[in-house]
């Protein structure tokens, strides 16, 4: 019984010199060992190895292009039982790891989202970005029948072995949504727990997020995962 620590890395080097130690911290808590597996960009960007070798994590570079790209590598290298992500810009606190644990263990879940939508869960992200994300959210409850308030954040913690049976084709942060709904076809009976808790604006650096390409890209698989649910059934 133990932990797979997965972060995927864009030129976070500042960012992860603050989050590893803390998230050694917290992982601690739970009892459970573990492994903290950096997932960073093709070539390096930036002295993220070196802080990774500092730290005690393992440095990776993924192995194919895009989001999508790095959480299928940090999966295919994940040898714990339980898989937990988390952003490694420090948005997301790891001071709420203890809690994911909990719920995730004591409740038999096959995935708990640190869910900014809950009841106690707060966000402090820019109004657009909030509004886009209710919106995507709702529409992507609706359109493939997942029952969590939260389906847009990476804070999860899943079953190792569930996420290496899923095939995953999304390049982006829509592999996201794509993860739950192919889990969910998998096992009907999937158990999605939600956790409260604040999400932060990253500590140092500038989002990669592009407002206007994000949206045209999360229409366009909302279409095709839609499809993907509806020939699930047939």
């Amino acid at each position: 019984m133990a932990i797979s620590v997965v972060l995927l890395a864009y030129k976070e080097e500042e960012n992860l010199r603050v989050l590893l130690p803390k998230i050694k911290e917290n992982v601690e808590k739970t009892g459970e060992d573990y492994e903290i597996l950096v997932i960073d960009t093709e070539k390096p960007l930036d002295r993220t190895e070196d802080v990774c070798k500092e730290h005690g994590a393992r440095y990776i570079n993924q192995e194919a292009p895009g989001f999508g790209g790095a959480f299928r590598t940090g999966i295919k290298y994940a040898k714990k039982d339980k898989f937990l992500i988390l952003d490694s810009d420090g948005s997301h606190n790891p001071k709420y790891i203890p809690a994911i644990y909990k719920k995730f263990v004591t409740e038999h879940c096959d995935v708990v989202i640190g869910s900014r939508y809950v009841e106690g869960g707060k966000t402090n992200d820019a109004k657009s970005s909030i509004v886009m994300s209710h919106i995507l959210n709702g529409m992507f409850r609706l359109f493939l029948g997942i029952r969590a308030k939260d389906i847009s954040t990476d804070y999860r913690m899943y079953q190792t072995a569930q996420l290496k049976r899923v095939k995953l084709t999304c390049k982006n942060y829509d592999v996201l949504q794509e993860v739950l709904l192919r889990l969910r076809m998998n096992n009907k009976k999937l158990k999605i727990g939600e956790v409260p808790i604040e999400f932060n604006k990253r500590i140092y650096g500038e989002s990669k997020r592009r407002l206007i390409p994000f949206i045209l890209s999360y229409i366009k698989t909302l279409i095709k995962l839609t499809a993907t649910r509806i020939a699930g059934r047939s």
